[in-house]
């Protein structure tokens, strides 16, 4: 096993790759650490792929993955996860914003603090502040309150790992930018953060739209969800549908018992209408929870992507 797997996400990056390869073999000779570096291309359009090859060929220990077209970054990392070799994993992004220099000491957090995930915290950022600093943060407080995982940037792409978090964890959808919270809720409670530097890009453009904040605040209910009902989700709709039901039995009798007495006509009683409404909502609930319970994370193709080419 190696000491360390750098995961590198890339998505037209062929500018970047080489000034990040050359950066990452210095720091990684200068430790003497034995690593891997695995490039996933998801499915880029530059010439990407041309570059982990020239770059495979320089040094072997620059291996690639290669997607037939672009799935997204979970689906990059994910699969980055299930190849990596490393006792220690580190993601990065390809665009040179994340400094391969900050990769010793985020090892030694994990090696030597036993920390089981470190997350990078870029305090001084160069983005734009009301694109991307601005709702960063506010979309960081919401998911520190919801989660209770005191970190202050949850999307960082510069993050370390032990071997057993990435082996243990599934990303899929949009979820990378809550890993933590998955690795909490996979049982991985010793989460750290480290203040990290953040570089101005010098190639290429962003590839994240303000559309990230919409699908992000989607996936945290999603995941906020699945932590808690995502085994057993009777006990979510069950409970709800349950409720409902009851509701609707009791003002149904007591409808019927009115109506026996001659109090209201069936007919014109707003009470008859939202007893029945209520039954048949409880019924439904509860049956989605039964069926919830069958079919709980056992879809066999989430989690398949073509790869085209491996190194």
């Amino acid at each position: 096993m190696k000491d360390i797997s750098i995961i590198v996400p890339s998505y037209n990056e062929a500018e970047s790759l080489p000034h990040l390869a050359e950066w990452v073999d210095r720091v990684m000779n200068e430790h003497r650490f034995s690593y891997e570096v695995i490039v996933v291309d998801d499915g880029s359009t530059d010439g990407t792929w041309q570059v982990v090859e020239q770059l495979h060929q320089q040094n072997p220990a620059w291996t690639g993955i290669k997607f037939r077209r672009n799935y997204g970054k979970s689906a990059a990392l994910n699969t980055g996860f299930a190849a990596a070799d490393g006792d220690v994993v580190v993601t990065m992004d390809a665009d040179l914003q994340d400094s391969p220099d900050e990769v010793p000491e985020l090892y030694k957090m994990i090696k030597e603090d036993r920390y089981d995930l470190v997350s990078g915290w870029k305090k001084k950022r160069y983005d734009s502040k009301i694109a991307k600093n601005i709702p960063s943060k506010f979309f960081n407080w919401t998911t520190r309150r919801m989660s209770g995982i005191q970190l202050h940037d949850f999307n960082c792409g510069l993050k370390a790992y032990r071997h057993d978090v990435v082996k243990s964890i599934e990303v899929y959808g949009e979820m990378h930018r809550y890993i933590p919270v998955i690795a909490k809720w996979a049982g991985f409670g010793k989460i750290g953060e480290k203040v990290v530097q953040h570089r101005k890009r010098e190639y290429g453009v962003t590839k994240f739209g303000m559309n990230r904040f919409i699908n992000g605040y989607l996936d945290l209910m999603s995941i906020m969800f699945m932590s808690k009902f995502g085994k057993q989700p009777m006990h979510f709709f069950g409970a709800i549908g349950s409720a409902a039901f009851l509701f609707g039995f009791i003002a149904l009798a007591v409808v019927i018992i009115m109506r026996l007495s001659g109090q209201i006509a069936l007919t014109t009683s707003v009470w008859f209408y939202l007893s029945m409404l209520s039954l048949i909502v409880g019924l439904m609930l509860f049956l989605a929870g039964f069926l919830g319970e069958l079919i709980c994370r056992n879809s066999s193709t989430r989690n398949q992507y073509l790869i085209e080419k491996k190194l």
